[in-house]
């Protein structure tokens, strides 16, 4: 396939897929492997999730961050590899770097309501007691980015020739996390270690990512030719992108393109950055061996085997969450 140099990231309407005719459908199929074989990002409309929802979520966990920070890192959990709950300021940086990024963020995980064993995996999800409508709001918008990234899924494994739901079992009550981000304000910037930014260039970690808006700019994906452009969407779409574990999956058709927040024009470092992704995970004994569809005498077998779960260990190791 030719390489297409996006200027912009592209947009596609998801109901097109999941409730169009057969056209829309191959062309939207089309449209999302092309955009993932070249820049890894695309913006959706008709994800199911409302404007009154976001802005439900995105109103309490402005208020939370906001609380003082005896009051957050109570909610700092030993041992959860920052897994559930509150991660603090400077904690998590990009693989390779020792500089923290400048954020901090709030993890919340599946809840497995069936009698799935799968259930031991898991930490128990943490809320905080001074604002008991989080869980409700947080819960009702995890569902439902779930449920995108499942038809988003289904999307991509007829691009890759697979069967439709060939992700579906894969990603059932898998280890998704839903995470609200707060890029705090600096105060006085000459204080902070010269290669400090908001988030460093990274990959995600995940098969795909599902972006909730985001209050303000500063996101960027680095395109083909070095070159880094902005990611926008309008306030009706979420952006999604492909993670590292697809990227592997699929021995490098689908790119997992490298992204970074950058600080705000230095008169604007006093000001606050809200954005929340669902990083969406299968189960942890997914096998993420390279498809063998994927391979091919101009495309060798670029990865060794691993299962999700042993990717995902690794990564949050190399990434400061885990010890």
């Amino acid at each position: 396939m030719s390489q297409i140099l996006y200027s912009e990231v592209p947009s596609l309407d998801l109901s097109h897929f999941t409730s169009g005719d057969a056209t829309q459908k191959t062309n939207f199929v089309k449209q999302l492997g092309e955009a993932f074989n070249n820049i890894g990002f695309v913006a959706i409309k008709n994800h199911g999730l409302s404007d009154e929802l976001t802005d439900r979520l995105y109103a309490i966990i402005k208020r939370f961050f906001q609380s003082p920070d005896e009051l957050k890192l109570q909610y700092d959990i030993p041992g959860l590899n920052g897994q559930r709950g509150y991660t603090p300021k400077g904690r998590e940086h990009a693989k390779g770097r020792s500089t923290g990024d400048l954020k901090e963020f709030y993890h919340i995980g599946q809840e497995v309501t069936d009698n799935d064993p799968i259930k031991n995996e898991y930490p128990v999800n943490v809320f905080p007691k001074e604002f008991p409508e989080m869980r409700e709001v947080s819960l009702d918008v995890y569902r439902r980015l779930e449920n995108a990234g499942k038809q988003m899924l289904r999307a991509i494994a007829l691009y890759l020739n697979l069967d439709e739901f060939y992700f579906d079992d894969k990603i059932k009550n898998g280890n998704s996390i839903l995470r609200a981000i707060h890029y705090y304000p600096i105060e006085n910037p000459d204080a902070i270690p010269a290669d400090a930014v908001r988030a460093a260039a990274h990959g995600d970690i995940n098969l795909i990512t599902l972006l909730m808006g985001a209050s303000a700019d500063g996101l960027q994906v680095l395109r083909r030719d070095g070159k880094w452009i902005p990611i926008t969407a309008l306030p009706e779409q979420i952006v999604v992108n492909v993670g590292d574990m697809l990227d592997r999956l699929t021995n490098n058709k689908l790119k997992s393109t490298i992204h970074r927040v950058v600080n705000p024009p230095r008169e604007k470092m006093g000001t606050s950055r809200y954005s929340i992704p669902f990083f969406m995970h299968p189960r942890s004994e997914m096998d993420l061996t390279c498809l063998e569809n994927c391979i091919d005498a101009q495309h060798p077998k670029q990865y060794s085997d691993i299962t999700a779960g042993e990717f995902l260990m690794q990564r949050l190791a190399e990434i400061g969450l885990k010890k």
